[in-house]
């Protein structure tokens, strides 16, 4: 739970980091969103490569890389 809700604070800071337009910030806080994500993944005993994969070849929906999907 409190490796999960770190993961959450630093989405938090990746979108102030989003609005700001500071690229040196934004690529830190990419990289601590990356790292906490990793955290809970391997607690949660997910095999992140499997779980990347499923994006490998663009989105499941739609195929695009980035997403175009619309909003649901």
């Amino acid at each position: 739970d409190g490796t999960f809700r770190w993961l959450v604070e630093e989405v938090g800071e990746l979108a102030r980091a989003l609005r700001s337009g500071d690229p040196a910030n934004l690529e830190h806080e990419v990289a601590d969103v990356l790292a906490w994500l990793t955290s809970v993944a391997n607690l949660a005993q997910v095999d992140l490569e499997r779980a990347a994969a499923r994006y490998a070849a663009g989105c499941p929906r739609c195929g695009s890389i980035p997403c175009r999907c619309e909003p649901r």
